[in-house]
């Protein structure tokens, strides 16, 4: 073998090779990638798992496949241990440390039932039908625009109510004139907005819901940003979007209001985290926006 010959053996490249006129290309080298676990670590929080395409992670014993981009995400539950263990398919691993949330317990008293509860036959036919919208959105999937690049707030507005107090209502119904009770988990991120406020998007996605008028949520957006994670924004006045449209973060997608079951003006939103390798929708839940807010934000648009 001659001395030429024996020093193309031994090149290993870090970038492009060029190629001899007659001779079969030297391989590029190209490092690999080590998988890791970080994200948002506390209860209704998110882990997110990087790795090359296609590997997969199993956190807590849910398994995701990294997309084109080698992410994976998964929601971290509310009732989630204090250490989450995680693997990938290439024998890598470790434990996560998972902060515990203490979120309040309040008692709201004087409280008309009515904005609760579907009472009357037309009430509960509205319910139902609203109910079977939301469902068939939430079994509606997409791949998402590429790597989770961060959230921003979707309302200029300061927080009025946080994700995760228990709420128990006390009240009397207006139209039946009997007391009532009703226990709830606030599920989503409340923003003190006037009627008319701009929401706009808070990460790329996909609009997979646009409805004027759901019983409880009255105007109402699901935004699927891909990656399991779907937004969520109730009551608005107006909704300036339609299943299907693709849009990006900071666009507007509709105005707040005080539509639905609210007793004020107001925008809700919520992040739901759906297993894209479940068909099981009763296993998602939802998860707290502003542990989204504060990842980091790449690319600002």
């Amino acid at each position: 073998m001659m001395l030429r010959e024996i020093l193309l053996t031994l090149v290993i490249c870090t970038g492009a090779c060029a190629q001899v006129p007659g001779e079969a290309p030297v391989a590029t080298y190209q490092p690999a990638i080590t998988p890791v676990c970080d994200g948002a670590l506390t209860q209704g929080g998110l882990v997110i798992c990087h790795g090359a395409p296609g590997e997969t992670f199993t956190v807590g014993g849910v398994k995701q496949v990294a997309d084109a981009a080698g992410s994976a995400q998964f929601g971290i539950s509310s009732k989630a241990p204090a250490v989450i263990g995680w693997t990938a398919s290439d024998g890598s691993y470790g434990d996560l440390a998972i902060v515990e949330r203490h979120d309040e317990f309040r008692t709201i008293k004087g409280f008309d039932c009515d904005k609760v509860d579907a009472r009357s036959p037309e009430q509960k036919a509205h319910a139902a039908r609203s109910w079977q919208i939301k469902q068939d959105a939430f079994a509606t999937f997409n791949p998402g625009p590429g790597a989770l690049n961060g959230f921003i707030k979707p309302a200029d507005a300061p927080a009025s109510s946080p994700f995760g107090p228990t709420r128990k209502y006390i009240g009397v119904s207006e139209v039946t004139g009997k007391p009532c009770e009703s226990t709830s988990v606030h599920q989503g991120y409340d923003m003190a907005a006037p009627i008319g406020t701009p929401v706009v998007a808070p990460a790329d996605g996909t609009i997979i819901l646009a409805d004027p008028d759901l019983y409880y949520e009255g105007g109402a957006i699901f935004l699927d940003h891909g990656h399991g994670l779907t937004s969520v924004f109730m009551h608005l006045s107006e909704v300036d979007v339609k299943v299907g449209d693709v849009v990006k973060r900071g666009d507007l997608i509709a105005k707040t209001g005080n539509s639905g079951r609210t007793t004020g003006p107001h925008l809700h939103w919520a992040v739901k985290w759906r297993n894209a390798q479940s068909e099981a929708r009763a296993d998602d839940f939802y998860i707290d926006p502003a542990l989204l807010l504060a990842l980091p934000v790449s690319n600002p648009q």
